[in-house]
Parts: structure tokens; sequence; C-alpha cells
């Protein structure tokens, strides 16, 4: 970003200044950067590390993927490595970076593999680069490596060039953190070389590999992109450089332009000259605009030339700056030699070569300040204006104040009777200065206009009352006449500079209000988290700062509605619908006032962002005819609609975040019921058709008992599948909302006793413990529900406890609720899964003696409890192992007395 130092020449720049010493207060870090894998980013990092050991410093290993490639691995061995935290993911192990424990060792230097890498579920932070910021902000050097596709700003570049989408990306701000970024570069040759040779992948990975993504025109495109990112960041290192150390520009080993514009329509076509030239030179570049003292005086359409220029900077890539300065010239000379600028772009002088002789053209100083600088003159092209609006102003004609006039007039007589007090005892010449007063205050007061009336009032007055002779137009002193002339000069300069600065003032008054209007207006949106808050912010800021009225439309099915409006206003006829479609479809203005359909009752502008038309804006007022907006409020109708864009793309990104990570839930679920469906459930199928057809085929041939045994298989898995489509039906009604439980006072123990009785067979070869004392005050339950509940808790347990095993139901009371607890002899639950266990369709990791399930046993049980009104929690036992599920429910508050009952 340029910087815009208002100090003296030759002192540092605060700003590279603050950016140094916060990055001596935290700790270093070197990223290791490569076009793809392979290129050697990992061997380098371990040898720059066996280097700083030489040094002295103490170097660990936080994390290296060696992918068994021996030269890696040989380089490993000697560095003190710290062990890697187990995380349990989805029933797999898995290893992760050990944080706490290389910030408990305290090295002065930690290597760290794979930047981009995608922690698993449970660590502290999701991503490896934030890992890596701690680590920094506690004052520990990092090594790290990083391919060119895993930077978040090249992502599409990447995308386009491999038809591979990176899912794992690193923001440009952690490389633009980096202390040193070096190039670890390897031609296309010899990379798919080392690919051959088996030295990146294995054989049949490197053979997929050479196929689809390690091409040579892929590789070459970011070796480039690799090359050009780095050399970015060395030029953003030295422009830091050379400011906080006053050092004056150019340093010409990159390229930056600059161009400069001013309120002539041919500034439009030094814009684009200058994109064209950034291009070419693939450098960054900036429009800047310098308001000088002459800039109050520009019309308003001269400030709207300025204004859409500036934005048609913005439009084209480059940046718009506004600085105020008191000469074009010398403001653009200091502006670029602090920035390290190598190229201005400015137009050719339009003025008479005759006027030259005494004041030299803007661009003829800018060409003897600027030393190394290359100054680009160009002609430029007056029809080649600014993109055109297509809306017509409204006319700005000034208004003519009686009052003002009438006041001038009144500091004249004021200044005419205190000059014939002092007539008495001044000489008449010194009474000019009384008329003066005058002047100036008008100037002060009511601008240029009434100051000139004033200056001309009292010259008149000073000549008729006290210039002899008096009481006559006449003056026969040729003393009076030079005197006279004096003091209009300096009345018509004075009243003149008064006004100017008066003028400065009420525009840096009203640029204040309308500056904090606009950052009132932008922190409202940022505070704003739904589409129609954001709609109806911006629809009142836009009604209240441009008195009109105002409608919002979006896209929706295909076509365009109204979505808010202020004051509320929902009904368009047939011209405004037309013309509010059209705005949309071209993303350009239509309706009144406009180039397009000038027809209709309102004025529609499209909400535009970098990517697309975002939505339209329509603007009505009680004026019937003629256009509705100044040139000012154009201007400020393009901020506010800017702001307002970038809100409505932000929620509306956010929602399509949220359908995204929906669908993915939703897929999920399904892929998990597909998987019960094709096992969980095919299991018990299977086992009753084995039994079925073995009783067909052979029923007369066998004994009793395995007749018996075949039948009680049936049974048994026949009850086992009801369950689960009981559990799969349960959780749709979970789901959908319908569960209404049938809510009565019961006593636990009773609704218990008849999920054991219930579960016996489940239970079979498990011994049950159950404490429920008798004057356990009632709980108010659907009886039903409760003791699927109970039964959902036993039926886990009994999967998970070993045979022989006790599973513990007890129940006491609290203040303010009855707790029943159920407690197996298992291995318990694992920490990273407590919160978990209640997830649908989600399972605990368990052995192959374990008989499965569909993982919705325990999610009906939340389901069910919340539904009652109470809550369920998982956890281990203390002191030994074995799970806890414990259920609260509120004390009912009306439960009846026995003698009410009777």
């Amino acid at each position: 970003m340029l910087d815009d130092n208002r100090d003296q020449a030759g002192r540092p720049s605060p700003d590279a200044l603050l950016e140094k010493a916060r990055a001596e207060s935290r700790g270093r870090l070197k990223i290791f950067l490569g076009a793809a894998p392979g290129v050697g980013k990992t061997y380098e990092m371990l040898i720059s590390g066996r280097a700083k050991i030489a040094d002295g410093l103490d170097v660990v290993i936080g994390v290296v993927e060696t992918h068994g490639r021996k030269e890696t691995e040989a380089l490993v061995a000697g560095f003190e490595i710290i062990p890697r935290v187990e995380i349990s993911y989805k029933g797999r192990p898995l290893e992760e970076m050990d944080l706490d424990g290389i910030l408990a060792r305290r090295p002065d230097l930690v290597l760290v593999d794979e930047l981009a890498h995608t922690n698993a579920e449970g660590s502290r932070h999701p991503k490896r680069y934030l890992d890596v910021k701690e680590l920094l902000d506690r004052g520990i050097d990092v090594y790290t490596t990083l391919n060119i596709q895993h930077v978040e700003s090249l992502n599409d570049v990447v995308s386009q060039i491999t038809r591979i989408r990176v899912r794992e990306t690193v923001p440009d701000s952690i490389i633009d953190l980096a202390d040193d970024v070096e190039i670890i570069d390897l031609t296309p040759d010899d990379l798919i070389k080392r690919l051959q040779d088996g030295k990146v992948y294995v054989p049949r990975t490197a053979e997929r590999a050479l196929t689809n993504y390690f091409t040579p025109g892929n590789l070459t495109a970011l070796r480039e992109l690799a090359l050009r990112k780095t050399a970015q960041r060395v030029d953003d290192q030295l422009l830091t450089h050379m400011q906080a150390h006053a050092i004056s520009g150019p340093w010409a080993a990159g390229e930056r332009v600059l161009v400069s514009i001013d309120h002539h329509p041919r500034s439009a076509s030094l814009v684009r000259y200058a994109a064209r030239m950034a291009s070419r030179l693939r450098a960054p570049w900036a429009a800047v605009y310098i308001e000088t003292n002459r800039s109050i005086n520009l019309t308003e359409a001269e400030r709207d030339t300025v204004a859409s220029t500036l934005r048609l900077a913005e439009q084209l890539g480059g940046e718009a700056i506004t600085l105020p300065g008191r000469e074009v010239a010398e403001e653009l000379v200091r502006h670029a030699t602090a920035n390290n600028v190598t190229h201005i772009v400015i137009g050719a002088p339009k003025k008479p070569t005759w006027r030259d002789w005494w004041h030299h053209s803007i661009t003829d100083e800018l060409i003897r300040k600027t030393g190394e600088i290359s100054v680009h003159v160009i002609s430029g092209n007056e029809k080649d204006g600014t993109t055109a609006r297509g809306v017509r102003a409204a006319a700005t004609a000034p208004e003519l104040d009686f009052k003002a006039y009438l006041l001038a007039t009144g500091y004249v007589a004021i200044a005419l009777g205190v000059s014939v007090v002092l007539d008495q005892v001044l000489d008449v010449r010194n009474l000019a200065l009384v008329f003066l007063m005058a002047v100036l205050t008008s100037a002060v007061l009511h601008g240029l206009r009434p100051a000139l009336y004033s200056c001309i009032l009292s010259a008149l007055s000073f000549n008729f009352f006290f210039l002899p002779p008096r009481y006559t137009l006449t003056i026969s002193d040729p003393e009076s006449v030079l005197a006279l002339f004096f003091f209009l000069g300096v009345a018509i300069i004075a009243s003149n500079l008064t006004a100017t600065v008066q003028r400065q003032a009420a525009s840096a008054r009203q640029r204040a209000r309308t500056t904090e209007d606009l950052y009132l207006f932008s922190k409202k949106l940022a505070g704003t988290g739904t589409l129609d808050d954001v709609l109806w912010a911006t629809a009142f800021q836009l009604a209240s700062m441009l008195k009109v009225r105002v409608v919002l439309l979006l896209p929706e099915d295909g076509t365009i509605a109204v979505k808010a409006g202020y004051p509320p206003d929902d009904t368009l006829d047939d011209a405004d619908i037309a013309a509010a479609r059209w705005a949309w479809e071209h993303n350009h203005a239509a309706g009144r006032g406009a180039d397009t359909l000038p027809g209709a009752k309102r004025l529609y502008v499209p909400l535009r962002t970098g990517r697309a038309a975002v939505g339209v804006i329509g603007l009505d007022s009680d004026r019937r005819d003629g256009p509705l907006l100044t040139p000012e409020q154009q201007r400020l109708l393009d901020a506010l609609a800017d702001q307002a864009a970038l809100a409505i793309e932000r929620v509306q990104l956010v929602a399509d975040v949220d359908r995204a990570r929906l669908a993915a839930e939703a897929d999920r679920l399904r892929s998990a019921l597909l998987t019960s469906i094709s096992h969980d459930l095919k299991t018990p199928l299977a086992a009753i058709l084995g039994a079925a057809g073995t009783l067909r085929d052979y029923f007369d041939s066998m004994p009793v008992e395995d007749r018996s045994d075949l039948l009680s298989t049936v049974v048994d898995e026949s009850e086992r599948l009801n369950r689960f489509i009981a559990n799969l039906l349960d959780m749709t009604k979970i789901e959908s909302g319908a569960m209404e439980p049938n809510h009565a006072l019961h006593y636990a123990g009773d609704i218990i006793g008849s999920a054991l009785r219930r579960a016996a067979k489940i239970l079979d070869g498990h011994k049950t413990e159950m404490s429920i004392p008798a004057n356990l005050p009632m709980v108010r339950v659907d009886p039903v529900l409760f003791e699927q509940v109970i039964f959902n808790l036993l039926d886990n347990a009994a999967k998970y406890a070993p045979e022989g095993s006790v599973i513990h139901i007890e129940g006491w009371a609290d203040a303010d609720n009855v707790v029943i607890q159920v407690s197996d002899e298992g291995p318990g639950i694992p920490p990273a899964d407590l919160t978990r266990v209640f997830d649908t369709f989600y399972r605990v990791r368990k052995g192959d003696q374990v008989r499965a399930g569909t993982g919705l046993g325990l999610s009906i049980c939340r389901g069910f409890i919340e539904a009652m009104g109470g809550t369920i929690t998982a956890g281990n036992r203390t002191g030994r192992p074995g799970a806890v599920f414990t259920i609260r429910l509120p004390k009912p508050n009306d439960i009846p007395k026995l003698d009410e009952l009777r």
C-alpha cells in the first residue's frame, strides 16, 4: 500500500517504523516457497536448521513430513523432535504438532513443515498457520514450507491452470508477515525427472501425477507464480526499508506507476494508459488527485469528473488516492519518492505557450523535479472521457440570498456611522480601515458575492461622505484618487481571500459530516447479520442523506423483486419494473433522468461489487420532473451504494457458506444412513433369512433343540431389526419437530423397572444394580419416551461393557432436579468424543467384538429428554473405567399430596 507520510522530507515514515517495531517484538518467520511438491523445500529447511544449530541456536522439529524420502530422513537425524500429540478423529487416531509442548520447551527456532495443513478437529487451531502465528507471538522463530498453490489470492489462478481446486489455503497476510521468503526453484524437467525416479511419490502415484498435475506447462506456470510472488514480497520489503530509513526513491528494483489526474475529461484516458502500462510491467499502480486551494472553485461537473476518474482507476485495479497540497508538482514528487515510484504519467499542458513566461506548467515543474523518475507526458483525448454515468444531474444554480446582501448593507451602514464619529479625531484616509472591516465581515459570514457588493458599496460611501468635495462622487485631490483605488483593490483581494477560506471551512465541515455519516453507516452495516437488517439500514441511510424515497430490489427466481423501502413501498408500475430489470441485467442506470427508459417514475441504479451486480436501488422524490440528484449527491450515492453492495454480498456469501455446510451435513447424514441400511440393518435381515431358510429346507430332519435355536435367532434378530427401524422413525420425528410428549406425573422407578424387563435379553450376561429410593419425587414425563431413553442407555452399556460386568442405575434428588444416572464398567468414552456421542449417526470407535449399531440411540435419548424439559450429559467414572450418562429432570411444582390423591 502506498504511504502518505506528511512529515518533512528526510524523516522516516512513522508507519514503516511502527511495522519495524512490531516485527522486532515477535519471532521471525522464514517461508521456503516452492512451485510444486518435490522441489526440495523440506530438504532446504532442514539444511538451514542444521546451519542454525552450528551457529549455537536451540533448534527443534515441530513437525516434518519426510514422505519416505531417504535424503530427507537422513537430515532429520540429529534434530530434537517434539513428540506429536494424538487426536482421535472419527474413530481414527491422528497425530498433530504438539503446540503446547513446543511452547513449554521454548526453543530459539522450530521447524514446521506444510504451513497450509488443516489440523484435526479438536485441535486448538483449525489451521497450522494459526499455530505458527501463536509461536511467533510468543517470540519463537519459525521456519516453514509452503507451495504456491496454497496461497489464497492465487487459488483461482492455480485452479484455472491445473484444473484442480486446492482446498487448503493460507491467507496472503501470512506471507506478508514473513521476514524472509526463500524461493526453492527447480526447472520443470528436473522436477519431472525426480518424480520419475521415485523421489517424490511412490511409482503408481507418480504416474498419475505426471499425467494430471506435473505437466511441463503446469509446472512452468506455477514456477512463474512462485517467482512473481517472491519478487512482490521482496519489493514490499524494499519499500518498507526505504521508508523506515528515510531513503528517497526511486530504487528501480521493481516498477511502480503513478498517474496524476485533474478535473479535465482527458484524465480518464490517462488512467487507462497507466493501467495498460502497469499491466505490461506487471507493476502496482495508483491514480492521484492533488487537492489544492484552487480545487475549492471547481464546478460540480468538474468535481464529478474527478470522482468518476478515481472510480475508474479502482475498477481497473489501481489505487485511488486524494492528497492535499499547495503545489501539484511538488506534492507528486514528494509522494513518488516516498513510495519508490518509477513511472509518473501526466497529461500534456493545455495552456498557451506565452503563459510559461511567468509561470511554468505543472508538467514542466514535474520534469525538473523528478530526477531519476521517468515522466510520461500523454496528450490524452478529451473525447475519451470517463465512463458515462448515463444519469443526468439536477441543476445546481446558485440561489440569490437577499438577506445576505441586506446584512452586507447593514455592515457598511455601521461602518459609516463609526467613521462619522472617528472623522473628528482621525485622518480621512485612516477611515478606509473601518470600511475594510465591513467588507471582511461580509466575506466571512456570507461569501464572496455579498463581500464584493459590500466592497463596492463601501468605496462609494467612503468617496461620497469623506473624500473632498464631500457629498459628491467627484474627487478633486489626486492623492484621494490613489487612496480610493488602493482601498478598492485591497478590499477586493481581502474579501476574495476571506471568502475562499470561508468556503474551504464550509467544505471541510460538510466533508466531515459526510465522512462521519459514511463511517456510521459502514459501522452499522458491519454489525448487521441478516439481509433484512442490511436492506433496512441501506434504505434509511439513502433516504436520510439524499432526501429521496428509496426502494431496494434483489434478484429472486430469475427476476427482480422489491425487498425493502423507505418509506415502505412495494408497488411498481410496468415502466418501473422494466427499468429496474434493465438496470439489473445490463449493470447500468436506467429510469428517470437516465439515458435508458427515462419514462419510469424512479431512477434505478445497480448495486455493484467486483464480481457482479447484487441488486438495484430505486430513487424517487416529490419533484415530478427533471433529474433527481445533483452531482454531489450522485457521488454520495456512489459511496453509499458501494458500501451497501459489499454488505449485501457479505451476507449472501455467509448464507452460501451456511447452505454449503448444511448440504455437506445432509450428505454426511445420508451417507451414514445408507451405511446403516446397507450394513447394520442388513445384518439382522441376513440372520433372519438364513435361519428361516434352514428351517424351511431341513425342518423335518433337524433336532428339536436346533429348531428352537433357529427360531430364537429369528425372534431375536427381528426384535433387533424392529429397534433399528423404531430408532430411525423416532429420529425422524425429532428432527421434523413432530415430537409431542404426553406429559404426566410418574415414579421413575416404575418406568426404569419396565425398561429393565424389556431389555432382559440384551442384558443377559451382565449384572444390573438399581438404587432408586422409594421417596424419590415424581417427575413429569412421557412414560413411553422415558422408557425408551432408559432402554437405549442400557443397550449402549451392554454393547461396550464386558460380559459379567455390572450396570448401575441410580436415582436421587437435588435442590431443583431429579437425577437418574446409568453407568457401566466398560472402557469409557474418549475425552474428544464426550460432546459428540449425542450426534446423529456418530459412533465411538470400538472393537470387533462389540455388536454394531446405527449411531442413533444416544441422539434419540437427547432428543426425547430435551423434549421433556430435561438434560442429558455423558462422562466417565472417576477412579475406575466406565461411562456415565446423567439425566436431569426438573422437579414439578404441582405434585399432589397423598390426601388429594385419596
